[in-house]
């Protein structure tokens, strides 16, 4: 049995796709999704098999999205546009498949041959992805979506991933690992990215490390083991 996601932001077309994939007996549903934030959250706590993403959403976009998940537990792409127009950027991005809305059940039995067969050869889910610039962020109840220009650091604990900034702390599903490789912000220190940007001034201490002082006044630790990228990147 193949576990789906299914992220669109249209209830109707949500349903429908699900009623198209349970009748075809390969499909267990693990949720459905009207936003980024709750896919992130979703493919991070179910772990799907496949992912069937609507490609053009309000806020953050299918493409957008795909960059934020982690590589690690990346699903096997499938998008699902009304614009024939995104087939070739979705093939661009890597997707193992598309299909245009209606969804018809011929076109989709041959999304589940290339499925089945893509599952069985348990190869890496690579996508092409693309650089985050902006970071979604749940606030109360609300989706915030936070410039990575205006990050002064990311901070991870027990807790999460939070990012500051002059509006204040945000959580946000990303991953440090994902923010690092696909935005601007560096690594510092095994649980804090920063923006050098929003540096001030680096303050030096005897044990080889040391701290950075944001524009804002913030104190973020720099450990021995990333002060000289952090030392080369700021050409001091």
């Amino acid at each position: 049995m193949i576990r789906a996601l299914i992220v669109d932001d249209e209830i109707h077309a949500r349903d429908e796709l699900e009623a198209l994939l349970l009748e075809t007996k390969a499909f267990s549903i693990v949720g459905k999704c009207d936003n980024a934030i709750e896919a992130l959250e979703a493919v991070k706590r179910e772990k799907p098999h496949a992912l069937f993403l609507d490609v053009q959403m309000p806020g953050i976009t299918g493409l957008e999205l795909l960059s934020m998940i982690d590589e690690d537990i990346m699903p096997v792409v499938v998008f699902v546009t009304a614009f024939d127009v995104y087939a070739i950027k979705a093939f661009e991005e890597n997707a193992l498949d598309y299909l245009l809305k209606p969804v018809e059940k011929q076109r989709l039995a041959k999304t589940i041959v290339k499925l089945r067969k893509k599952l069985a050869d348990n190869s890496p889910n690579v996508v092409s992805a693309v650089e985050i610039k902006r970071i979604p962020c749940v606030a109360s109840n609300r989706i915030k979506l936070i410039p990575v220009s205006d990050v002064e650091y990311v901070r991870s604990n027990a807790a999460g991933v939070y990012l500051i900034c002059s509006q204040g702390e945000f959580f946000t599903e990303i991953t440090l690992k994902v923010l690092e490789s696909r935005s601007n912000l560096i690594r510092c220190h095994k649980q804090y990215l920063v923006n050098i940007d929003q540096v001030d001034e680096i303050i030096l201490q005897d044990n080889q490390a040391a701290m950075i002082q944001t524009r804002l006044k913030k104190v973020v630790p720099v450990s021995r083991r990333y002060l000289k990228k952090i030392r080369d990147e700021l050409g001091i």
